[in-house]
């Protein structure tokens, strides 16, 4: 197995995804900038997407992988199938009542999550008429979370990693459309937007579904049953549930926090869209590959193997993550006013978004790592850890948005997430060094010193070229803005990976040559 090669099929899929998600999030911020429309858009959007998270992406699979690993390792392809097909009825069976459920209820939960709305009965009513609308994507991308399961326990990355790109696409599509023939109309916007979010959440369901198909493994199709399989998968999954709960209720209560400050919830999405590019195509792939790669040294006995592979994880993901960490807290008015600042966002949008940016940046290594550790509970079948120590950092998380928010408005609510995430991932790593589950290596840990002098090196040099290109990244063309904040990348990326490289913190040409073989 070449983890390396693993990491970047799945971190160069997210990737694409991101950068056309910056192409969607662009188009939206020209669309309806920060405004009430693009307040309901983030609320609508973020309801299922919460739900996907709590139900599918985290309970579900670090449950579900575990368990479908071992089913196939120790009894068969015949009986992988059979489990399968039992998880898959269930849980299709529990979306769409949920779904029913949240269709009839919306006002509610609108009310509950964005409480803020409710003195703009206008506002208040498009985002519940969104909600409603966006709300079924949850089903997509849930069963989509349940067949990628299956495909990366075969080892088959690539797929499940390339479907939200599709999402994407159709959004692009359809905001490019909206901007072309002038859709001006609240309603009118917000519905067709909406309308791209589960039109995309079926054409990425598809792309899982052929690959599936590919790959020769049909889940059969079951009555609805609480057999000893989905009792088993319960077990292991209500922690997670807990876990990934607490999780969206920091988020939730950030929302409702914001709902308090007109457009906040707005500055939020786009400045937690730009963090997540880092996170997304770092903390996504070492996710996605670690926890059944994790599984099969375990059940293997290959303890030595097993710890290789965390301290390899722990090295390549900070050496990744580190330098975008400190790129972002120093350049982030450059950032967003290249991105974003255009038609209806303006200048005020760009100093709220870079502020908060800044916030979340300090917290990216903790997110990141977040992901790496994780696993090494999950693979073991222990998902009541991890939801202990996301309950105390939901506590943090929630105390200090509630303190923040008063003085540094929806800047604080970012910074109390940074903090928050630090804490969590803090007890993450101690809990599992003590139980023996993670052997810190001294060489990998020299090595993560002078990667962070590196990044602090690269963000002082970045600092000195962007007050250099001032003048052509806040005025001028586009083209020539989008060239400078080019430039500034390159810059970065180059002075890190010179340092990095002559002072061992990393072997990127190492790194670089092992894309190249093949998996074995």
């Amino acid at each position: 197995m070449n983890l390396v090669r693993n990491f970047a099929t799945v971190g160069g899929a997210t990737l694409m995804s991101r950068v056309l998600g910056f192409v969607r999030d662009v188009l939206l911020a020209a669309a309806v900038g920060a405004g009430p429309v693009a307040d309901a858009f983030v609320v609508a959007f973020r309801l299922p997407n919460l739900f996907r998270r709590l139900f599918a992406e985290g309970a579900f699979n670090s449950a579900f992988i575990p368990l479908f690993g071992r089913t196939v390792e120790e009894d068969g392809e015949e009986s992988a199938r059979r489990f399968a097909g039992e998880i898959g009825s269930a849980l299709l069976f529990c979306l769409l009542a949920l779904t029913a459920l949240a269709q009839i209820f919306m006002p509610f939960v609108v009310w509950a999550l964005a409480p803020g709305f409710v003195s703009d009965p206008e506002k208040f009513d498009l985002t519940v008429l969104m909600s409603r609308i966006a709300f079924p994507y949850l089903i997509f991308m849930s069963m989509l979370a349940f067949i990628g399961g299956i495909l990366n326990t075969y080892q088959r990355f690539a797929a499940a990693a390339f479907a939200p790109v599709m999402l994407n696409v159709v959004m692009a599509l359809v905001l490019g459309g909206v901007l072309f023939w002038g859709v001006e109309d609240s309603t009118t916007l917000g519905i067709i937007l909406t309308l791209g979010i589960t039109f995309g959440g079926i054409v990425q369901l598809s792309v899982v579904v052929i690959d599936l198909k590919r790959l020769g493994f049909r889940v059969p199709v079951y009555r609805p049953r609480y057999t000893k399989s989905a009792k088993r998968l319960l077990v292991l999954g209500i922690p997670g549930v807990i876990a990934g709960g607490v999780t969206q209720i920091n988020i939730a209560v950030g929302q409702v926090i914001a709902s308090m400050q007109d457009g906040a919830n707005a500055l939020l999405y786009y400045a937690d869209r730009l963090y997540q590019l880092p996170l997304g195509v770092i903390g996504i792939a070492f996710g996605v590959v670690l926890l059944p790669s994790l599984t099969r040294q375990l059940r293997s006995g290959e303890t030595a193997a097993y710890q290789k592979t965390l301290n390899r994880s722990l090295e390549f993901s900070l050496v990744l993550t580190l330098p975008a960490a400190v790129a972002l807290a120093v350049i982030p008015d450059e950032i967003v006013s290249v991105l974003f600042q255009r038609v209806r966002f303006d200048e005020a949008a760009v100093e709220g978004t870079a502020a908060a940016l800044m916030a979340f940046s300090f917290g990216l290594p903790a997110f990141v790592l977040n992901k790496v550790f994780s696993p090494g509970y999950f693979a073991r079948e222990d998902t009541k850890t991890p939801m202990k120590f996301a309950a105390i950092g939901m506590v943090v998380n929630v105390a200090l948005s509630i303190a923040f928010f008063p003085y540094l408005q929806h800047v604080g609510i970012a910074l109390a997430t940074t903090i928050a995430g630090w804490v969590n991932t803090g007890f993450l790593v101690i809990v599992l060094w003590k139980r023996g589950h993670f052997a810190p290596d001294a060489t990998v840990l020299k090595k993560l010193m002078l990667v962070l002098l590196a990044s602090l090196l690269m963000g002082l040099v970045i600092h000195f070229a962007a007050d250099a290109l001032a003048p052509y990244l806040k005025d001028g063309w586009l083209l020539i803005r989008v060239a400078s904040l080019g430039a500034l990348v390159l810059i970065g990326i180059a002075v890190f990976g010179l340092f990095a490289q002559i002072s061992g913190g990393s072997d990127l040409v190492g790194l670089a040559k092992s894309l190249k073989r093949r998996n074995t």
